[in-house]
This record gives structure tokens, C-alpha cells and sequence, in this order.
């Protein structure tokens, strides 16, 4: 049985490229530099899954941005608005596509961005017109096979497969649908695997994810074309089919009789379909088996995988099998051997942990297993493996006493508000004297080069906690003051205390741990470290009030309390696997329903609670939906319906098509939403047209993963597209995000012109600026010092 595996992460053990990418963006270093730092990763890559053992190594898994966004190169799909752009370096326009570009004259907004199916992994939106044309312009693929073959390597080239590619993208204009420049797209695709198969590649992967989707009947009927041209133009080459996150289900028959070598299976999310796919394939096709989890850091049961793989062998013999993660790996962290006495985690639960690293290696044991199931060795190895597992689900330090009673009390009241939207928004409105078309931000602030000097010299033990905090309170009151100087609205404290906003509270759960080197990559140079979360999960004490109480006692304009959301914790984190998302999801709303209560006794009017992961944690297959949404609504209700109707809740959500569950994000029955709309350019609104949502909303009027500075003008213009949707009344201004990647004058800037919007649209709706009274504290609360 070959071993392969589906992609490796790309960020660097260290996030080097990340570091790479951001100086070369600052001016600081050369293209070359960037690009030799690339060339050293991918050679890492390669050398540390060969000396795994691993028969076929991934090429051109490796991206400095997306690998959408590289399709989208590779085959000439670049936007016409960068056409003044083309006498750039290639790699050079690739982050103008990724980042806007706003220099030498030119002032081009960036692709869209959004979340690659359930992940946290954000790609950019190919583009697509009625007259599109499609040629090889990069040979990025070939390049970097040569460049593996070259060293030694068996590779084997992946690519995103056409009909995939196509479907990720969307229609600028109206009156075709992009499936129908397939036919345009199948010769370049062929160019590009009979440029491989002729450099020697033996196999391709071709990624095809939306085969794990419901899936209409023209999408269908473009997957066998796809593959009956691609046969009939490259015949030589063997295509691994991939598709992951979900069971192949109703396209079972679709995929097994496409003309194809192999057809990969996530044996992880979907394990039941194993049986139903090796009863209709065809006695030719092989099959690769994805038996160690690509979406989460548990180490793999080999007793488990196994039991599939001998299913498999039982049905069509080892010679047609492959072993395999179920996925790219991209999405886990590269090794636990970084983490050795460096993270906030038990050491006991290292052992359970499986990274990229780790899970090569665990592929090629258990295809070792599979194919000597009676040596002392195998034994030994399923022995070893056997112990950890049964060490884990043994531990007392997965369970929590008094939780479980806790849990048990809830009941429907704690879902639901005092009053009707209308009723509290009327309280709302008198007690916090807002102008029409109030404007905010989502929270953040730029995380300065100071901000994680003054971190790491906490770590480091070069300065006290007291000291730190004294820094920290510096920070938040130059913020709240520029604020006030800009005329913004609602202030928010900064979050500076904060490296991340799952992990800061994950910092404060009893049941959640953290890596020290546990990165992996979100979206271009952004990485995150997602927390571990190995037990029952309990709130140790206040989390949030301290700051945003010394920030409230600052101004006399209200100050929002800012957390992150039970399911974004839950989908942003490495949950726990020994229990359904649900319950944990419920843990999580328990605590931040305690957080949301201390706030308000300590006199926050406003607490904002995002839930940017909110669609993202959705299956990615209909007839599974119902049952995640109600649980993710009722872990918000839980977590934000414990105030008085005075509170305001906002919410966030950001990067995600909402158009099929609108009457579920109505059913959190947040009192503000606000969510990313500024690179569609207001496109997700049409959503909000359709469905009458009944509370407000916050469209972005600019994005925030570009350093591009929108002007006032651009800013009215999508708020007057926003007036068609949303009433005046019910309308907020504000950004696409948080702003903590943004440099400080490119956030002065965006924000000064977003007020100057804000002011011009209040002066067309005949409303004249209101001024703020002072507000006094809640009742209860603390008075400010």
C-alpha cells in the first residue's frame, strides 16, 4: 500500500515565511530574499516527509498567499482592474490581487476574501466575466515539481481541480453562469498536467472539495465532462481524486466512474461510507484511504484506522489501496517536539497530540500495520498506541464536578431576552443617546511591534505584571482618546492585553491549554494558535472587566465590552474529540454568560460577543445543518440573554456567506450585527433584502486585511447601497473586522474617513450630530476611580 499525504503546512516551523513576507511588504528585504526563503521551506517539507517514509510527497502544496489565488494566476484569471499592473513581478501582483494595491497612481481594491468550506482557512474569490479567457501564465506547478524531482523527491504535483476552482469563484457580471467557461478552462488544464506528466510526474492530485456537497445537476454534469476531457487529453497520467470535510454520500456514483486512478476518502468526517464506495467502484479504480485526521491534533487509534483498512483489504486487496490524512494538513500545527516545556500545556496531554509532523508518521505506521499485521514490531507499535489512547480516556483531568449539574439546571428562560427587540432597543436607545448611523469599531487595534516586545518581556520575566499592566493601560487610554478626537460613536478599549481573541480566553478556561508553537496559517501572513481543549471547560475567574472597566471610566461615550462567542472558541480551537461539539459549545456559553453579567455590573452598557466562526461551523452538507444551528443558537442565547434590556448585544460575524441561514442568525436576536460587506461591495446585503431581518446591522464599509485606505467617498457610496437594504434607523458604521493587523495610520486614516461618512449621510437624512450626555454607572457597578 503507497503512503502519500495531501499537503503540509506552509508558515514555517518558526512561521518564517509569515516573518518573510511581512518584511518584504515593509520594504525591508528584496524579492529575492522572499522568494529563497520559500525555496528553504518546501526543501524542509520534502526532506522531513521522505525521511518519514512516505511513498509520494505533495509539490506544489506550498503558497506565499492561497493556493486559490495561485489557480487563479496559473491559468490567467486575473481580474481586468489589474491590468496597469502587468509589467509587475508575478509575485508582486499576486498581493496586489490579495492586499489592494495603492501606490504609483493606482488605487485597486483587493480580491474578495472567505472562508475555505468549514475552516478557518481563507481564500480569494476568483473572478469571473462572460468574455473570460484562460492561458498558462505561471509555472508555478511544473517549477516546483523540477525543483522536487530534482532533490531526489517521488513527488506528485496537486492541484485545485477545475470544476472546483470554478465553483469557488463568482460572476461580476449577470447572464451566464461560470460553469460555462469550462470549456474555455479543460485546455489549460490539460496543458498543465501534460506539462507535468512530461517532466516525469507520474501522479497528480487534483483536488475537487465540492464533491462533498450537494450538488446540482449542471455541477454534475460538468464533473464528468471535466474528467472525460482530461483523460482524453493527458491519457498517461494517473489522477488522485480528492475530496474532503464530509462523505462523498449521493455523488458516490458521480465519483467512483470518473475517469480517475484513484478517488481519495475522508475516512475521518465520514468513516460510514467506506462500505457503499468499495460495493459500487469498478474493479480498476483504487482507492486512497483517509484514516489520520487532517482538521485536528489527536493522536490517531490505530486500532480504529485499521479496522477500516481491513474492510478495504477484505474488498478489493491491498494493491488497490492508499493510506493517507484525510486532508491537506495545512490546517494543524508542524510538530510537537517544539513543544516540550514551552507551552501552557500538561505534560500529559502532549502525549495525546499529534501534529503535521507526527501525522506523516502515523500514516506509515499504520500502513506498516496493515501489511504486517503478525510481526513482533506491529505488535509492539499497536501496543504502544493502544496505552496513550486508553491513558487519555482515563484521565481525570477531562472531567469537571459540578459542571455536568450546572448544565442540567438550564433552563428555557436562560435562552431567551427579558423583552422583544422592539421593546429593548427603545431602552436602549434612551439610555445611550446615539446619533443616527452610529459608527464603531469591531474591537481591535493595531498589535504594534511594542505590544508583542512588552509580551515577550513578560514571558521572559524582564518586567513585572505590574508594570505590564501600567503599559497596557498607557495604550488604552491614547486609545480612547484618539476616539473621542475622531468623533467615533461607541469606543472600544483596543484589546491589547490581547495576542489573539480565542486564545486569550482560552487562557482563562480551566480545561483548555496552550502550544507554544502551534501556529498555523488563517490567511496570507496571518496565523493563529488555536487552543487545546482537552476537558470540561469552567470559567476561573473574571476574564475581561478589569480592562474594559478602566476604559469605561475614561469617557463619557459608551464602552463596549468585547468576548469572543462560545461556537467561534469552540470552531477556532482543537476541541475535544470525546464528547459531541455541542456539549462542549454549552460549557463555553456557560462561561461567557458569567463574563457578560460581570460586565454589566461593572457598567457596560454595550457587550459585544462575536461569533465570526458562527456559518463556518456549519455542515457543509443541508440535510446535517438543522441540528448544528440549533445548538449554536442556543449556546448563544445562553451566553448573552442573562442582562437587563437596557444592555445592548452586539455580535460579529465576518468572511461568510449568511444567505442560507438567515432566519437562524435572526434567532440569536443580537441587537446589533455587524459583518464583513465592504470587498463584495455590499453583496451579502442581498441576503439581508430577501430575509427582513429585524434588528440592526453594522455593514463593513472597509476592509481591513488590506493596507489600502478607502476615501470618504467610496465609503458614502456603499453605505447609500446599504440605505436599500437596511432603514436608516437601524443602520451602523463600522469596519469589516478588527483592526489589529493594521498599521496605525492606515486605522487613523480608514476610521477619520468612515466618521466623515457617517456624518455626510446624517447631514442627506436630515439629522444633526446629538450630543452625547454623560451616562451614569449601571446600578451595582463600581464607581470609576
Amino acid at each position: 500500500m503507497l503512503t502519500h499525504n495531501l499537503g503540509y503546512p506552509r508558515i514555517g516551523r518558526r512561521r518564517e515565511l509569515k516573518e518573510a513576507c511581512e518584511r518584504y511588504w515593509a520594504g525591508e528585504s528584496t524579492l529575492e530574499e522572499l522568494l529563497s526563503v520559500g525555496q528553504t521551506l518546501r526543501r524542509s517539507h520534502w526532506l522531513t516527509q521522505r525521511e518519514a517514509g512516505l511513498d509520494l510527497i505533495p509539490c506544489n502544496d506550498f503558497s506565499y498567499y492561497d493556493h486559490v489565488l495561485d489557480m487563479s494566476q496559473m491559468v490567467g484569471a486575473i481580474p481586468p482592474r489589474y491590468a496597469p499592473l502587468a509589467g509587475l513581478p508575478a509575485m508582486d501582483l499576486a498581493f496586489a490581487m490579495a492586499r489592494g494595491y495603492q501606490k504609483d497612481g493606482h488605487d485597486l481594491i483587493a480580491m474578495e476574501m472567505t472562508k475555505w468550506f468549514d475552516t478557518n482557512y481563507h481564500y480569494l474569490v476568483p473572478e469571473f466575466h462572460k468574455a473570460q479567457t484562460f492561458t498558462v501564465q505561471s509555472s508555478k506547478a511544473l517549477d516546483e515539481f523540477l525543483e522536487a524531482k530534482a532533490l531526489g523527491m517521488n513527488a506528485k504535483p496537486v492541484l485545485l481541480g477545475p470544476v472546483s476552482y470554478l465553483m469557488l469563484g463568482k460572476e461580476k457580471e449577470g447572464g451566464f453562469h461560470r460553469l460555462q467557461l469550462l470549456e474555455r478552462l479543460l485546455p489549460v488544464y490539460a496543458e498543465l498536467m501534460r506539462d507535468l506528466f512530461e517532466a516525469g510526474a507520474e501522479f497528480v492530485q487534483v483536488d475537487e472539495p465540492f464533491l462533498s456537497l450537494d450538488l446540482e445537476e449542471n455541477v454534475v454534469e460538468a464533473y464528468r465532462t471535466a474528467y472525460r476531457e482530461l483523460k482524453r487529453g493527458v491519457p498517461g497520467i494517473r489522477i488522485i481524486l480528492t475530496s474532503y470535510f464530509d462523505g462523498l454520500r449521493n455523488n458516490i456514483p458521480l465519483a467512483v466512474h470518473l475517469p480517475v486512478h484513484t478517488v481519495h476518502l475522508d475516512l475521518q468526517r465520514a468513516p460510514e461510507q467506506l462500505e457503499e464506495v468499495l460495493a459500487a467502484a469498478p474493479e480498476e479504480l483504487c482507492f486512497s484511504l483517509g484514516v489520520v485526521d487532517g482538521r485536528n491534533i489527536w493522536r490517531n487509534d490505530f486500532s480504529a484506522s485499521l479496522a477500516l483498512i481491513r474492510k478495504a483489504i477484505d474488498a478489493v486487496g491491498s494493491s488497490r489501496l492508499m493510506i493517507a490524512p484525510s486532508c491537506s494538513l495545512l490546517h494543524v500545527p508542524y510538530d510537537t517536539a517544539l513543544e516540550s516545556g514551552g507551552g501552557a500545556l500538561p505534560e500529559v496531554v502532549l502525549e495525546w497530540l499529534a501534529f503535521a509532523r507526527q501525522k506523516v508518521g502515523e500514516v506509515c505506521d499504520i500502513a506498516y500495520l496493515a501489511s504486517s499485521p503478525g510481526s513482533p514490531e506491529a505488535a509492539l507499535r499497536l501496543a504502544e498506541n493502544a496505552l496513550v489512547v486508553q491513558r487519555r480516556r482515563s484521565s481525570p483531568l477531562l472531567h469537571n464536578e459540578g459542571l455536568e449539574e450546572r448544565l442540567a439546571d438550564v433552563a428555557p428562560r436562560d435562552l431567551r431576552r427579558e423583552s422583544s427587540f422592539e421593546v429593548r432597543s427603545r431602552k436602549q436607545a434612551a439610555a445611550l443617546n446615539l446619533p443616527l448611523f452610529p459608527t464603531t469599531t469591531i474591537g481591535s487595534f493595531p498589535q504594534t511591534t511594542e505590544l508583542r516586545r512588552l509580551r515577550n518581556r513578560l514571558r521572559k520575566g524582564e518586567i513585572d505584571i505590574e508594570s505590564y499592566r501600567e503599559a497596557i493601560e498607557a495604550e488604552i487610554v491614547a486609545a480612547v482618546r484618539w476616539q473621542e478626537e475622531a468623533g467615533i460613536d461607541v469606543l472600544v478599549h483596543g484589546e491589547f492585553e490581547r495576542a489573539d481573541m480565542v486564545e486569550y480566553f482560552g487562557r482563562k478556561l480551566d480545561g483548555c491549554g496552550f502550544t507554544a508553537h502551534g501556529w498555523v496559517q488563517s490567511y496570507g501572513s496571518r496565523c493563529v494558535k488555536p487552543p487545546v481543549i482537552y476537558g470540561d471547560v469552567v470559567r476561573k475567574g473574571a476574564m475581561t472587566v478589569r480592562w474594559s472597566d478602566f476604559a469605561r471610566c475614561l469617557t463619557r461615550k459608551p464602552m463596549k465590552g468585547m468576548l469572543t462567542g462560545p461556537v467561534t472558541i469552540l470552531q477556532w480551537s482543537f476541541a475535544r474529540d470525546d464528547q459531541p461539539r455541542r456539549e462542549t459549545a454549552r460549557q463555553l456559553a456557560l462561561a461567557i454568560r458569567d463574563e457578560v453579567r460581570d460586565l454589566e455590573r461593572a457598567g457596560l452598557k454595550i457587550i459585544q460577543i462575536d461569533e465570526p466562526a458562527f456559518r463556518e461551523g456549519m455542515p457543509l452538507r443541508k440535510g446535517s445543518r438543522e441540528e448544528y444551528l440549533s445548538w449554536a443558537v442556543e449556546a448563544f442565547r445562553l451566553a448573552s440573554s442573562g442582562v437587563r434590556d437596557e444592555t445592548q448585544i452586539h455580535t460579529h460575524m465576518c468572511y461568510s456567506e449568511f444567505n442560507d441561514i438567515m432566519p437562524e442568525i435572526a434567532a440569536l436576536d443580537a441587537d446589533v450585527i455587524t459583518i464583513e460587506t465592504s470587498r463584495s461591495q455590499m453583496e451579502l446585503l442581498e441576503a439581508f433584502n430577501t430575509f427582513r431581518y429585524p434588528n440592526a446591522i453594522g455593514p463593513g464599509v472597509f476592509d481591513v486585511h488590506t493596507p489600502r485606505v478607502p476615501t470618504v467617498e467610496e465609503m458614502v457610496t456603499l453605505l447609500r447601497r446599504a440605505l436599500s437594504y437596511v432603514p436608516k434607523e437601524r443602520l451602523w458604521v463600522n469596519p469589516d473586522c478588527g483592526l489589529k493587523t493594521r498599521r496605525w495610520e492606515e486605522t487613523k486614516a480608514a476610521l477619520s474617513n468612515m466618521v466623515a461618512a457617517a456624518r455626510i449621510l446624517r447631514e442627506e437624512g436630515g439629522e444633526g450630530e446629538v450630543e452625547q450626555e454623560e451616562m451614569p454607572a449601571a446600578s451595582g457597578s463600581a464607581p470609576c476611580k
